[in-house]
């Protein structure tokens, strides 16, 4: 299993986060996520493509929907044999929002298909001060 995770405090409601959050147009707009076939949405199915993937799309599925507050993807193969689960959370913070992003990589091939993959962190970084400018200019 492998875990990777962003922490950040945004200087807007959680509305706007997850207004942010649940955009396409913000999505790929300097979030690391290039190309989106499909939106975010209770229950949705789309087709990511990130800058770290390169020509690589990934099928999504929306697992957990609960505005403001939070939302589930999850991806893999079949049977069980990778998994992905994405959590975001966002939870009312004074005026602000606390933001967290949390990925999960588990399943039998988990550890090769770990061990072939980049450092994520840098761009989950990229991701929550896209979602954090978006939601802080009321671009959404």
């Amino acid at each position: 299993m492998q875990r990777y995770a962003v922490r950040r405090h945004i200087a807007a409601p959680p509305e706007r986060v997850w207004a942010a959050l649940t955009d396409p147009a913000v999505l790929t707009a300097g979030t690391g996520i290039t190309r989106l076939d499909g939106a975010p949405g209770p229950g949705a199915r789309f087709r990511l493509w990130a800058e770290v993937s390169g020509a690589r799309g990934f099928a999504i599925r929306v697992r957990a929907w609960e505005p403001p507050g939070f939302m589930l993807w999850e991806s893999g193969m079949p049977f069980g044999l990778f998994r992905g689960r994405r959590s975001f959370r966002l939870a009312a913070a004074g005026a602000g929002t606390d933001f967290a992003m949390d990925e999960v990589f588990s399943g039998v091939l988990a550890g090769p298909i770990c061990r072939s993959m980049p450092d994520l962190t840098p761009s989950f970084e990229q991701f929550a001060g896209a979602i954090a400018r978006a939601a802080e200019g009321g671009q959404t």
